[in-house]
């Protein structure tokens, strides 16, 4: 059903409400804001934003060994050698990567799932960097594997199965204590909660 005034919407502006409010977070009120301020905004910083997502969709890749994103074949994480190649963080996402890198209180590197277990939302197993996660700790010097997935019921499922996954490859097994509130996700935590969490991280 049309809503009253649709019609005062040209196709182009349209459009850009439509692909703007596909994105997470933004429903459509926010989206005809965004769309009518850039409308407003000069040709150049239009340009720009234009410009800065193909730059990043030409350039940003997943770092072949931990899947976080990257410009190179591999992340500067995994590159660097002053992180301690014995620990895994798994992580559902980069961003969640990121909020444990914005502690400072993990010095180890990280594995990306790109998502967790959600079979009402189509996402098994296989669609999680999970044997590759496997095949990297059967063939790097990994003693300790951290699974910060978040703290909600996929995010627990996720943890679950990691856990029977890993437990025959021998390898500690922890998961961050639970000062993170249940039902959140990393990204939202601040930094001395999730630091706390991590520093006093337990078996599995």
């Amino acid at each position: 059903m049309t809503q009253r005034g649709d019609n005062l919407i040209v196709e182009p502006v349209a459009r850009l409400i439509e692909e703007l409010g596909k994105l997470p977070g933004i429903g459509p009120k926010t989206a005809s804001r965004l769309t009518f301020f850039l409308l407003r905004a000069d040709d150049e910083q239009a340009r720009a934003l234009a410009e800065a997502i193909q730059v990043m969709k030409a350039q940003v890749s997943l770092c072949a060994r931990c899947f976080n994103i990257t410009v190179s074949e591999f992340c500067p994480i995994c590159t660097s050698t002053s992180r301690d190649q014995s620990k895994i963080c798994v992580v559902e996402e980069p961003l969640d990567a990121l909020a444990i890198e914005r502690t400072g209180a993990y010095r180890g590197r990280y594995h990306v799932l790109h998502g967790h277990i959600a079979p009402l939302e189509g996402i098994y197993r296989e669609d999680l960097k999970i044997d590759q996660l496997l095949a990297r700790v059967r063939s790097e010097p990994v003693d300790e594997v951290i699974i910060a997935t978040n703290p909600n019921t996929e995010g627990e499922a996720t943890a679950f199965l990691l856990l029977k996954d890993l437990a025959p490859l021998g390898v500690r097994v922890t998961r961050p204590a639970r000062g993170l509130p249940t039902g959140g996700d990393l990204e939202w935590a601040d930094p001395d909660t999730l630091s706390s969490a991590l520093e006093g991280r337990r078996e599995l």
